[in-house]
């Protein structure tokens, strides 16, 4: 398969489905069928799904160990991941191997137990995020909740389902100024 057919396996193709399978570890997909929808996947000559949508939503999930490998196992194009749905599972922080995707620009990690707003800044090293859900979470109660995640994600332009406006990004902006504290450059003094 050529560069070109494997980066235009595209999000038009449908998602590799193992939501609502009752999933403890991420091992278990390698044992779990998937879901089956409307349109069949389409394989690659190894036998594995060209997608680059992965549905794991609606489980018991409470962290991604191992989750570099067993998706290197289950699909053709691991890389050219878009769309990851952990939405409704037991997470109780966001694991840095999601960072690893650098095509991923749909994160659903909504319903779930993420604590500490200070997880979000993993998530500013995807250069293609797009679209990121965390409503659902702890951490939705903590103050400035959304300017925090518009203030450090700047490329999201859907948030938890709503689109982001110029007003909200202006709304961001003006909470950072006045709650985020810039970082003290010190000035190196030579001593003679």
């Amino acid at each position: 398969m050529s560069k070109r057919e494997s980066v235009n396996t595209s999000v038009q193709e449908p998602p590799l489905d193992y939501s609502f399978r009752s999933i403890h570890v991420i091992q278990d997909l390698l044992s779990e069928e998937p879901r089956t929808g409307l349109r069949p996947l389409k394989h690659s000559k190894s036998g594995k799904p060209l997608t680059q949508s992965l549905w794991l939503n609606n489980n018991v999930l409470n962290e991604l160990r191992d989750f570099n490998q067993v998706v290197s196992q289950l699909l053709e194009h691991p890389e050219n991941l878009a769309w990851i749905d952990l939405s409704f599972n037991d997470l109780t922080s966001i694991d840095p191997v999601l960072t690893t995707f650098f095509n991923l620009s749909v994160l659903y990690l909504h319903g779930n137990s993420i604590q500490r707003l200070a997880e979000v800044n993993k998530l500013a090293v995807l250069p293609r995020l797009r679209s990121l859900t965390l409503h659902g979470n702890p951490i939705e109660e903590e103050k400035g909740y959304r300017q925090y995640v518009l203030c450090t994600l700047p490329r999201v332009t859907t948030f938890d389902f709503s689109g982001i406006t110029k007003a909200d990004r202006t709304t961001a902006e003006v909470w950072k100024r006045m709650n985020i504290k810039p970082k003290k450059v010190r000035i190196k003094h030579n001593v003679l």
